[in-house]
């Protein structure tokens, strides 16, 4: 009941701002959060992100099994969450754009005084602190690991937090792509495959490609342009200003995509 009572009092109170005050990117940003916790998405989206990675990291008897692999290191979760993001990232984000053009409400966000930017940012912020608070979650691995270590402590302490900024930076790059990919369908499943294929290839596509022979001299710039490639920088612990760049640069590209795509609709 409590828990109905604050859903409700949050949904008038939005809509009093809808209607008293102008909208603003915060109050769509507010908006948005609300509507993932309201609904039980951000809720699923974190314990199954919990889930899956405690399930491979802990219980089950295989290569990313923390128990098995005999070193004080949270080197398999960082192989493993990049994947687990793959899929549940676009489940986040294909709702987006897809949702409000479902629901008809996308004409009337538009007429609202209120920037194209404005909105893609206030849905793009959304869906990164969602991610930011999964991986906050996790550190109790690295509590749990550091303790486990012989003698406790015995941990590569610069390259796990290296590698949790990577995962952050990766995690808002995937937001950048879902996003995009939910403004490019109206369908939320049509919108979903689109942000895995894109996910997956800007992750791992130019490393299988940056070889072949078209290419020639240019393929160490192909491989530079994967996502994987700057990730695994970062997971060493270097925090590298071209590897933030490149994710700070990929992110911005997928927003004004976003952002032509809402224009092109206009016409």
């Amino acid at each position: 009941m409590l828990f109905i009572g604050c859903y409700t009092r949050l949904n008038s109170l939005f809509l009093r701002l809808l209607t008293e005050r102008p909208l603003s990117m915060y109050t769509l940003l507010r908006k948005e959060i609300s509507t993932f916790l309201s609904s039980l998405i951000g809720y699923t989206v974190i314990i199954v992100f919990l889930l899956v990675n405690g399930l491979f990291l802990w219980v089950f008897p295989q290569q990313f099994n923390v128990l098995d692999y005999g070193f004080a290191s949270l080197d398999n979760y960082f192989m493993l969450a990049p994947w687990v993001f793959l899929f549940l990232i676009p489940a986040i984000t294909m709702r987006s754009f897809a949702e409000e053009q479902k629901a008809g409400t996308m004409e009337m966000l538009l007429t609202k005084p209120v920037t194209d930017m404005e909105i893609i940012l206030a849905k793009y912020l959304s869906g990164v602190v969602l991610v930011m608070f999964a991986v906050l979650l996790t550190l109790i691995y690295y509590y749990t690991v550091y303790n486990l270590g012989m003698p406790p402590g015995n941990l590569d302490v610069g390259g796990t937090w290296g590698s949790y900024i990577g995962l952050f930076f990766l995690g808002a790059g995937f937001v950048s792509i879902g996003i995009f990919a939910s403004a490019v369908s109206g369908n939320q499943i049509v919108s979903f495959l689109i942000a895995v294929f894109l996910c997956g290839f800007m992750y791992t596509g130019f490393d299988f490609i940056y070889n072949l022979s078209v290419f020639g001299s240019f393929g160490l710039f192909v491989s530079q342009l994967g996502i994987n490639e700057h990730y695994s920088g970062m997971s060493r612990g270097v925090i590298d200003t071209r590897d933030v760049l490149y994710f700070l640069s990929l992110i911005a590209f997928f927003l004004m995509l976003t952002r032509f795509r809402m224009e092109r609709r206009k016409w």
